[in-house]
C-alpha cells in the first residue's frame, strides 16, 4: 500500500473512531433549551394570550454524531406566533388545529411568485375556536391584504431581549463556550406545499428516504420565512412582501435518518468548505452550508447503499461529491431538493474558478489536507504527551502511532467521564440560573422539558424540582 492510500485510510479510520455516535449531554443543548424556553415565556405586546412557539433547527437538531471538532457553528431557532397560520392557495380553511394554536387565528394564503420557492402571503381567513367542541369556525377577510416580511413592533420586543443574533445570556463564564444565536420568525404551514407536490411521489431507486420517513416529512408540513430573492431586493414592492418556503422541519427528519457514515461525510464537507477558502474566488463565500446539505440529500437519494459502505473510504466519497458540486457550478444548476423547478445557483461571482478548483481536488491532496487541518487540530485537544507526537510524523509508522494515540485518548473511559462530568456541572449551574431570570409559564416549562429530554433524560432531574 503506497503512502497516499495510507494517509487516506488513516483519515477514514480516525473519523470513524472519534465520532461519538450516541447523543451526549452538551452545553449547546442546554443553551438551546434555555433559548427556546425564553422565547416561549414571552408574549407579543399586542396580545398577552398569544404564544411564541420555538423550533430548534440547523446543526444542533440535524446531527446525532459528536466529532472531536465542533460541527455546530451557531444555534438556529425558528419561532412562530400561535395566532398565525399559512395555507396553500385554494385550500379550505382548517376546522381543527394543534393545541399550540390560539383560539383566534389569522390565516394567510400562500401565493406563488414568479420565482420558484418564493411566495407572498395574503390574509384570507380568521378562525375562532368553538368552546363546545374545539373546532374552528371561519370567516373570510377582504382580499389583497398582503403581509410584510419584516418584523413589526410586536416581534421587535423579542429582539431587544438579546434572544436574536447574539449569545443567549446565561453566564459571564467564558468556559461555557456559548454559541451565537440566529432566531428567525416564521409562519407555520401545517400542510405540505403544492410547490413541492412531486417530492413525496418521486421515484427512489435506493429506498431513501423510505415510505415511513416520507410520510413523516409530509405530515410536518413546512414554514414560511421572511426572505427576498436577490433579483427582487431593489424592487420597491416585492422587497417588502416576499417570503420563502422553508423545509427545515423536513431536513431535520431526513438528516437524522442517515447512516452515521453519511453524517460524518456531511460534517467533513461542511468543515472543508468553511475552512478552505478557495483562492481568488468569491464564490466560496457564497457557497453556504445549504449547498452542501442539498448535495448530500441528492447523493443519499441517488447513490446506492454500497456507495457509502463498500470498501469505505471517507476521503474518496468526499472527493466524488465535491466533483459533483463542481459540475453544478460549471453548469450553473443546483436543483432544490424539494422544489424541482427551483435552481439554487444564480449568478454566483467566480463560480467557474471555484468549479475548476473543486474538480482539481483528488484523494491524495484531500487526505493530506484533512491530516494537516483536522487531525492535527484534534491532537491539540489532547494531553501534551499525545499532541507532542505530531512534532515528528516523518514516516508512516510514526504517523499512524500519533493518530492512534489521539484515537485512544478520545475513546478512553476517563475522557468520556470527564467530558460528561463537565457538562453536568455546567447544566447544574446554567439551568437554575436561567430559570431564575426567566418568567416561567406552562409553555416555557414544556419547552425546557422537551428540549432537555432530546439530549439526555438525566437533565430532567436537574430541572424538574425547579418547575414544580
Amino acid at each position: 500500500m503506497d503512502n497516499e492510500r495510507v494517509v487516506s485510510d488513516i483519515v477514514t479510520k480516525f473519523l470513524l473512531n472519534t465520532c461519538r455516535l450516541c447523543p451526549q449531554i452538551t452545553r449547546h443543548a442546554i443553551q438551546v433549551a434555555q433559548l427556546c424556553a425564553g422565547i416561549a415565556a414571552r408574549h407579543p405586546p399586542d396580545d398577552a394570550e398569544v404564544d411564541y412557539i420555538p423550533l430548534t433547527t440547523g446543526s444542533v437538531a440535524e446531527f446525532y454524531i459528536e466529532p472531536m471538532l465542533p460541527l455546530v457553528g451557531d444555534i438556529d431557532v425558528m419561532y412562530h406566533r400561535s395566532d398565525e397560520l399559512a395555507i396553500p392557495r385554494g385550500h379550505p380553511p382548517p376546522t381543527q388545529l394543534p393545541a399550540e394554536f390560539s383560539n383566534y387565528v389569522k390565516v394567510r394564503e400562500i401565493v406563488d411568485s414568479h420565482l420558484p420557492g418564493y411566495v407572498y402571503l395574503e390574509l384570507r381567513y380568521v378562525l375562532t375556536e368553538c368552546t363546545d367542541n374545539d373546532n374552528y369556525n371561519y370567516f373570510e377577510t377582504e382580499h389583497g391584504l398582503y403581509v410584510g416580511n419584516t418584523l413589526d413592533h410586536v416581534e421587535r420586543a423579542i429582539h431587544r431581549t438579546g434572544l436574536h443574533h447574539g449569545p443567549a445570556v446565561l453566564t459571564d463564564n467564558s468556559n461555557t463556550s456559548l454559541l451565537s444565536v440566529d432566531s428567525v420568525l416564521c409562519i407555520r404551514c401545517l400542510l405540505w406545499p403544492p410547490q413541492a407536490a412531486d417530492w413525496p411521489t418521486r421515484h427512489r431507486y435506493h429506498d431513501w428516504p423510505d415510505s415511513a420517513t416520507v410520510d413523516h416529512v409530509v405530515s410536518n408540513g413546512c414554514d414560511v420565512v421572511g426572505a427576498v430573492h436577490r433579483q427582487c431586493r431593489q424592487h420597491k414592492w416585492m422587497s417588502r412582501i416576499q417570503w420563502r418556503l422553508s423545509f427545515s422541519r423536513a431536513e431535520i427528519v431526513l438528516i437524522n435518518s442517515w447512516m452515521p457514515v453519511q453524517q460524518i461525510i456531511y460534517h467533513m464537507l461542511r468543515f472543508f468548505m468553511k475552512t478552505k477558502r478557495l483562492t481568488g474566488s468569491d464564490a466560496s463565500e457564497e457557497l453556504s452550508n445549504y449547498y452542501i446539505k442539498t448535495l448530500m440529500m441528492w447523493a443519499c437519494q441517488l447513490k446506492s447503499g454500497s456507495f457509502w459502505t463498500d470498501d469505505l473510504n471517507l476521503v474518496r466519497v468526499c472527493v466524488e461529491l465535491l466533483h459533483v458540486l463542481s459540475v453544478w457550478l460549471s453548469d450553473a444548476q443546483c436543483k432544490h431538493y424539494f422544489i424541482s423547478s427551483c435552481n439554487l445557483i444564480h449568478n454566483i461571482f467566480g463560480a467557474e474558478l471555484t468549479a475548476s478548483q473543486l474538480m482539481s481536488i483528488d484523494e491524495p491532496w484531500l487526505s493530506t489536507w484533512f491530516l494537516n487541518n483536522y487531525i492535527q487540530k484534534c491532537s491539540m485537544l489532547c494531553l501534551e504527551n499525545v499532541s507532542s507526537l505530531f512534532s515528528d510524523i516523518g514516516t508512516n509508522t510514526k504517523l499512524q502511532s500519533a493518530v492512534s494515540a489521539v484515537v485512544d485518548w478520545r475513546k478512553g473511559p476517563n475522557t468520556v467521564l470527564v467530558d460528561m462530568w463537565c457538562e453536568l456541572q455546567i447544566a447544574e449551574f446554567v439551568i437554575p440560573f436561567a430559570v431564575s431570570i426567566q418568567s416561567l409559564t406552562a409553555q416555557s416549562c414544556v419547552c425546557w422539558l422537551r428540549e432537555l429530554a432530546k439530549t439526555d433524560t438525566h437533565l430532567l432531574f436537574i430541572s424538574l424540582p425547579l418547575h414544580f
